[in-house]
């Protein structure tokens, strides 16, 4: 099976995760090339199935990135939980599942509603973005460099976000738990990126990432994860692979983000099965056969 790594222009050879993943998919027997998805020039109708990883460039051409999903002859995650997961109001539905989710108030553009997000320091963000670009923490909705935020995303036609800063996650830091072909692979613990008030305009991956460090999820933990990929459209056995992101929040873990796109994985804390594992059931996936 010849297989696309979907990549953008930036990592054209992939990131970190990249030489490992793709020696999983060689040892599944799988002929994987990096590509990147918007080159004009890649005929990615000539491959029998896409694993988008490091497309991060997407969100500002969020169309265009889902016009080349559809184009695509099968990917790895479905083309429906991507389109889901592209655009964070994807947490709306989350909540109304009972996932225990970060309080999470949208605003079109035009509309505006200081007191919608509460007391307190809040984080202002687009609802489809990545990397924490154009993603600011203020000590009020109504502070003037929120408000400009918010003004400034409304005029490019963009939908914002706005959550509560729970200050849990500067003592405990943000608990990163991966699954690989179903099943709970291994978690990271990464700190705080917003500690600091202010706006995040422009960020590299790896600056993204932060301070990361190996982390054992507690049970509690795993149950918000659990719930969420479950509650993703087609359910948790239709992803080969998520991260699932929660921080501490008043009666326990909340769900920050469920990554099931282009998400760093940090393979390098994975088993040698565990990569394996996430392979055959890519393989399977794009085969149409789930019954690993």
């Amino acid at each position: 099976m010849r297989i696309g790594v979907a990549t953008c222009r930036a990592a054209p050879d992939l990131d970190e995760d990249g030489p490992l993943l793709l020696a999983a998919l060689d040892g599944a027997g799988a002929d994987a090339v990096p590509a990147v998805w918007d080159d004009p020039d890649v005929d990615w109708a000539g491959f029998d199935g896409v694993l988008v990883r490091s497309t991060w460039d997407y969100p500002l051409r969020r169309a265009a990135f889902l016009e080349w999903v559809g184009r695509c002859r099968a990917t790895v995650n479905p083309p429906p939980v991507l389109a889901w997961n592209t655009d964070k109001r994807y947490l709306h539905d989350l909540a109304r599942a009972g996932v225990p989710t970060v309080p999470t108030v949208f605003l079109e553009p035009g509309e505006w509603s200081p007191a919608g997000a509460g007391p307190g320091d809040v984080v202002v963000k687009p609802a489809v973005s990545g990397s924490a670009t154009d993603t600011g923490r203020f000590t009020h909705l109504s502070a003037p460099d929120a408000t400009a935020l918010v003004a400034a995303l409304h005029a490019q036609g963009r939908t914002v976000m706005v959550q509560p800063y729970l200050p849990g996650i500067d003592t405990e830091g943000e608990t990163s738990m991966v699954f690989l072909g179903g099943r709970f692979s291994h978690a990271v613990r990464r700190e705080p990126l917003l500690a600091g008030q202010g706006l995040r305009e422009a960020v590299v991956v790896a600056d993204v990432l932060g301070t990361v460090r190996p982390a054992e999820p507690d049970e509690a933990q795993l149950a918000v994860a659990r719930a969420a990929l479950d509650a993703a459209p087609g359910g948790r056995a239709a992803l080969s692979y998520a991260r699932v992101d929660v921080i501490p929040g008043p009666a326990g873990p909340v769900l920050l983000e469920l990554e099931v796109t282009d998400c760093f994985l940090f393979l390098g804390s994975a088993t040698p099965e565990a990569r394996a594992r996430l392979a055959r059931h890519a393989l399977a996936a794009l085969a149409g056969d789930l019954s690993r």
